[in-house]
């Protein structure tokens, strides 16, 4: 069940990031702060994680996370550039390690030929290390999509935080 692959992800990120250290934040959109909510599910969690910024707007995601309106304009919300833009944004201002950002579209409306249902951009930075960035297409109900994007972003963050090499950039 996905709800286990969350939470033992979870104990794995949330081992990975005390051994560090780390503080972690999060910039969320379609997923409405499900990440953080899982987060801080866990007992102790303030001892790695920091905050999430809830941004469903393209007003919110300039006021909160310093996204540029020209990327949004150009790009829109649900793009490689804005992802990697709120990522960043969520690490500056919550000054921590590491973050991760999540926006897409999560349906069952709104979807593009260009950006259909179920397209999700992920973004994850560790300070000083650069932004990665990987695009997916779920399949499934709203709540599917929305699932399977809160265990993709941890997952994400566990491999940057560990060091692995496999996330695109």
């Amino acid at each position: 069940m996905i709800e286990q692959e969350i939470e033992n992800t979870l104990q794995h990120l949330a081992g990975a990031l005390t051994a560090k250290g780390w503080l972690m934040a999060t910039a969320e959109s379609c997923t409405g702060g499900w990440v953080a909510k899982c987060c801080t599910d866990r007992a102790g969690s303030s001892a790695w994680f920091d905050r999430g910024f809830i941004t469903y707007s393209d007003r919110a995601k300039t006021d909160m996370l310093q996204v540029e309106p020209a990327a949004l304009g150009q790009h829109g919300a649900v793009s490689e550039v804005v992802a990697k833009q709120m990522a960043q944004g969520a690490l500056d201002a919550a000054g921590v390690d590491a973050s991760l950002a999540v926006t897409g579209v999560a349906g069952p409306d709104g979807g593009t030929e260009e950006k259909p249902v179920g397209t999700v951009w992920f973004a994850w930075v560790v300070r000083g290390q650069g932004v990665r960035s990987e695009r997916i297409r779920f399949e499934g109900s709203r709540d599917s999509i929305r699932h399977q994007s809160v265990l993709h972003a941890l997952q994400g963050m566990l491999r940057f935080v560990r060091g692995d090499d496999d996330l695109g950039r």
